[in-house]
């Protein structure tokens, strides 16, 4: 399965965003996604899951068919702020999004077993949500996105909450996720682009541009990126 993206314009009154941007994203990889403040990775999550309207071009999915629209319900979108009822508890939350997506699960489990998951201990699990941590919010709001397994996930800034235990646990799911699905997430963090990425797409210049997964790990690679994010000569890491 592919993401195609293809031509895309977006702007804001007269601020454009992305001017023809194009890329493919493919199933069984991670993309970290690249950019400075106000470059637009929100905005293409948001298009992406047609949560935002954009002026032209086109988002697709490619199955073994041609290319096709696709329903909102096929992405799955981890916001950066948590989004959750938080009148209800963590396992209320839970039981009620599988009884409402039960159809498109596979493999249900207790809502015990999927807080377990990301490690939301018994004696929390039926505290309400507003009285969670930011970290506590952030681990509900993956794991019943992820519940479903949507063809793309999309996580915005996935773990600047989580403590370094949580992170391990996080990096983990995540990894999970890749063979069924495209996965990707925009981060400030090129260490942890480093550490989970099969390539790197840079968001500059209202472009999308790829970064060869071989030259992740290459010396030098943090400042190559530095550099070509900030329009310094020399910044090649392509």
């Amino acid at each position: 399965m592919e993401l195609i993206i293809k031509d895309l314009v977006k702007q804001f009154g007269n601020k454009k965003i992305f001017d023809a941007a194009s890329f493919t994203f493919e199933k069984g990889r991670i993309y970290g996604l690249l950019g400075r403040n106000g470059s637009g990775k929100t905005t293409l999550f948001n298009c992406i899951a047609k949560d935002l309207a954009y002026e032209s071009g086109s988002i697709m999915l490619q199955d073994n068919a041609a290319p096709r629209d696709y329903q909102d319900t096929e992405v799955g979108l981890v916001h950066a702020s948590p989004r959750i009822p938080d009148f209800m508890t963590g396992y209320e939350f839970i039981k009620f999004f599988i009884d409402m997506n039960r159809d498109q699960m596979n493999n249900v489990r207790t809502p015990d077993a999927y807080l377990a998951k990301v490690g939301i201990a018994k004696e929390d699990r039926h505290r309400l949500l507003r009285d969670y941590s930011h970290g506590m919010q952030n681990k509900v709001q993956m794991i019943a996105t992820m519940m479903i397994q949507p063809p793309v996930l999309l996580l915005d800034e996935p773990l600047t909450s989580f403590d370094v235990v949580a992170a391990h646990e996080m990096k983990e799911l995540i990894l999970s996720m890749k063979s069924d699905s495209i996965v990707i997430f925009s981060t400030h963090i090129l260490q942890l682009a480093q550490d989970l990425c099969d390539e790197i797409v840079l968001l500059h210049d209202k472009q999308l541009t790829s970064i060869p997964s071989e030259k992740i790990k290459e010396p030098g690679f943090e400042e190559a990126i530095v550099a070509a994010l900030s329009d310094k000569k020399g910044g090649d890491p392509q």
